[in-house]
């Protein structure tokens, strides 16, 4: 069972797939969902401050490097363009967008994403992150009803 929860861990730590991958897989392995849920946002919310505090750095760094260039550049621009979405709908409820884009589970709109956007909107360490946390916390919360409605009702007929 601990190799279950350290997979659910592991999974809302990755890119793009977060909690909103780990909840769902925590669902299949039958897991309670509370625990999972606690797990999964644990997981998710770890590189968040590193990312705030780093990621921006070293995408500049790198943006220009030959290996890894091309791919840097996508992560800014990606961080940049959410940014400037985020900035545009909300004026001055930024925190609320922040917390909204992270917290309605769609690709590329995850604690990731929103902490880089953070970061480049100069958004300030504390206020984003706690923005992150909420929407991390919501997207738990809709995922893990739809998660366990899906996996009820497949277990149930299966």
């Amino acid at each position: 069972m601990l190799k279950k929860y350290l997979i659910v861990f592991l999974v809302s730590m990755v890119p793009l797939i977060e909690l909103r991958g780990a909840i769902p897989v925590s669902q299949a392995y039958q897991l309670p969902l509370l625990q999972s849920y606690i797990v999964a946002v644990v997981g998710n919310m770890i590189p968040v401050p590193f990312i705030y505090l780093f990621a921006r750095k070293i995408l500049e760094w790198g943006k220009d490097k030959k290996v890894i260039g091309k791919f840097f550049t996508f992560c800014l621009e990606k961080g940049e363009k959410g940014g400037k979405k985020l900035e545009e709908k909300a004026g001055n409820g930024l925190f609320i967008a922040l917390l909204l884009f992270v917290g309605i589970p769609l690709p590329g709109t995850g604690a990731w994403t929103g902490a880089l956007a953070a970061s480049i909107l100069d958004m300030g360490f504390k206020k984003s992150t706690v923005a992150v946390l909420l929407g991390v916390l919501f997207a738990g919360v809709i995922m893990g009803t739809v998660s366990a409605l899906g996996f009820g009702a497949f277990f149930h007929f299966a």
